[in-house]
């Protein structure tokens, strides 16, 4: 029986990666032929339909999205290799390996990290913007240093610290009839378009679980895993949403308009680290500096909490 090879298991991740034959046979510098050979390959080793066609395109099945969730922690534990290589030949003094949920990875995690690396010029970062359970998978096989993940954090044996909560806020496209309230509350939303997470997330449960307290009947048409798509489907005038205070923000010039929300429904999250040993001095200063900063935002005007 022929077994699967590495280039098989690249296009796999390419085509995950950008979407397309095109854009994975560009990654991979081949043909677009090349890949469409090494994906069929690697189907039927598999025995398992990994794409299936929309159009003119190709969608991966719920198969391919849990197989590249091993797949992709395959690759960076061979990156990291590889990196440690480069990190020895080169004498760095110090590297750091950072894992974060994405509403903190698309823009605010990264601008203080930079600030960070800046002070430690011989510093050497890794910044992985991933789901919570990656992770907290990428933490617990000891492949990040420092991971940022929304609680309830699955995995109860991993070292972790709850940092200052920030309140979550309602986005509206930008023009919306709403917009013209300061701050808006459950009763605003009753009989708007709503986007929303997905059912079964805890961040779904406590803004529905406001809503129903508060007898508001929204109309749902869209849900997502990612707030960022979230902000893309408001944005484009189609609804309304409760969002992360994080992903509002880096789409507050991008055609949405970003409002405090009464009563106060928090984002929480914490920092975990490897179970296996002690976190290392420049990792606990860093997540002191995300500490220290947090504090510092949640004492602003947008994130003040409901009264009493």
């Amino acid at each position: 029986m022929a077994r699967i090879n590495s280039r098989q298991v690249e296009a796999f991740r390419a085509m995950m990666l950008t979407g397309s034959v095109t854009e994975a046979a560009k990654l991979m510098t081949v043909t677009q032929p090349a890949v469409s050979r090494l994906l069929r390959d690697f189907q039927a080793l598999l025995k398992m339909e990994l794409f299936e066609r929309r159009g003119t395109g190709l969608v991966p099945t719920a198969a391919a999205t849990a197989l590249y969730t091993e797949v992709e922690r395959s690759f960076v534990g061979l990156e990291r290799i590889t990196a440690a290589a480069e990190e020895i030949r080169g004498r760095r003094t110090g590297s750091l390996r950072i894992a974060a949920l994405p509403a903190l990875s698309n823009g605010y995690l990264p601008r203080l990290a930079g600030h960070f690396l800046k002070e430690r010029p011989n510093l050497n970062l890794a910044f992985f913007g991933v789901i919570s359970p990656i992770v907290v998978d990428w933490v617990l096989n000891n492949q990040c240093d420092i991971g940022f993940a929304e609680v309830p954090i699955a995995h109860s044996g991993l070292p972790s610290l709850r940092l200052p909560a920030l309140a979550r806020v309602a986005v509206l496209p930008t023009g919306h009839h709403l917009a013209e309230k300061e701050m808006l509350e459950p009763r605003d939303f009753e009989g708007e378009t709503f986007v929303s997470l997905s059912a079964g997330s805890a961040s779904r449960h406590l803004i529905d679980q406001i809503f129903h307290r508060h007898d508001v009947h929204r109309v749902l048409r869209v849900e997502t895993t990612l707030s960022e798509i979230m902000c893309g489907m408001v944005s484009s005038g189609l609804g309304v949403a409760i969002c992360d205070p994080f992903t509002a923000q880096e789409f507050s010039t991008r055609g949405i308009v970003v409002r405090p929300f009464l009563p106060r429904i928090d984002f929480e999250f914490s920092a975990v680290f490897p179970a296996q040993r002690s976190p290392s001095p420049v990792a606990l200063d860093f997540v002191e500096t995300v500490r220290k900063s947090l504090a510092v935002l949640d004492e602003q005007p947008t994130h003040e909490a409901a009264p009493g």
